[in-house]
């Protein structure tokens, strides 16, 4: 199929380009890496007259430490994320769920600002954004505004975003001592194919207890899945397989998959349970304790 006709526009600051979007209406969409956006216009899925294009906002790009806070530009590439070494300092579980996304070709065109905005219930860079407690910075003619990413999406491709708002960068709270973090997914291939389910787990050691425990769930609910179930079962208890076979089925049990071409919706549940169960083992090992 072919794209149909549109108009490119080439801002040069975030300002620049969200104006535009005011402007144009409707008809106007951001292209990023386009590694979502140009397939939908290509099958139909959605339509624009007027593209503008970020590659050229040096605002949207880069990794910085700001404090306790690390701030990930929007046109990080999924290749960005992998290769820095702040992001694998500070933010490994970010590292892992990019360099699991696709093809290496993939990885060097899709940023983590598009893969949040599609807003694609199998998106792997959200669910271990959400376990960490990380939040989006948007851009929007009224100014900036900060939201969690747990309460980003709020259905298939929908999130809180109003039209003509830009997401500009992803923050991440640093990755504290005695901290790990895991991101396990299953797909019928292991590159290119998208994932049948996915677990984000990171948790923080107190002493030998679990000081504070997150999980969040790709491809089996409407949206990227926070699970406060599981930091029920898990905070402040002492670490096992028990305690976390417990919290694994309680991730299953919350899971809202449906039956399609990759699996069934029994099927995804069950690997929910499997995955959280690995997830949460490479979390306390990356943690400095043995599961």
């Amino acid at each position: 199929m072919e794209i149909c006709d549109f108009t490119l526009h080439r801002p040069t600051t975030a300002a620049e380009a969200v104006a535009l979007a005011f402007e144009l209406g409707a008809g106007a969409r951001f292209l990023a890496g386009g590694t979502d956006l140009l397939v939908d216009l290509k099958q139909r899925r959605l339509a624009a007259t007027h593209l503008i294009a970020l590659d050229g906002i040096g605002e949207l790009k880069g990794i910085t430490r700001n404090g306790d806070t690390l701030e990930v530009g929007a046109l990080s590439t999924m290749s960005d994320l992998g290769d820095s070494d702040a992001v694998r300092e500070h933010a490994p579980g970010l590292a892992q769920s990019a360099m699991s996304m696709g093809m290496v070709q993939i990885r060097n065109r899709a940023t983590i600002g598009g893969n949040f905005s599609a807003a694609v219930p199998c998106a792997d860079t959200p669910p271990i954004c959400i376990a960490a407690g990380a939040s989006v910075r948007i851009l929007g003619k009224g100014g900036v505004r900060t939201v969690a990413a747990e309460t980003f999406f709020v259905g298939p491709r929908q999130t809180t975003m109003q039209p003509g708002e830009l997401l500009t960068a992803i923050l991440w709270p640093v990755l504290r001592a005695k901290s790990g973090a895991s991101y396990q997914r299953f797909a019928r291939r292991r590159y290119a194919s998208l994932a049948v389910a996915g677990v984000a787990a990171q948790l923080s050691l107190d002493g030998a207890r679990i000081g504070k425990a997150r999980m969040a769930l790709a491809s089996v609910a409407p949206t990227p899945l926070f699970v406060p179930a599981v930091s029920k079962i898990l905070d402040g208890e002492k670490p096992g397989a028990a305690l976390f076979a417990k919290a694994a089925r309680a991730a299953a049990d919350a899971a809202r998959p449906i039956t399609d071409m990759r699996g069934s919706a029994a099927y995804r549940r069950d690997l929910v349970e499997t995955l959280a169960m690995r997830a949460l083992e490479q979390a306390l090992a990356n943690a400095g304790q043995r599961p």
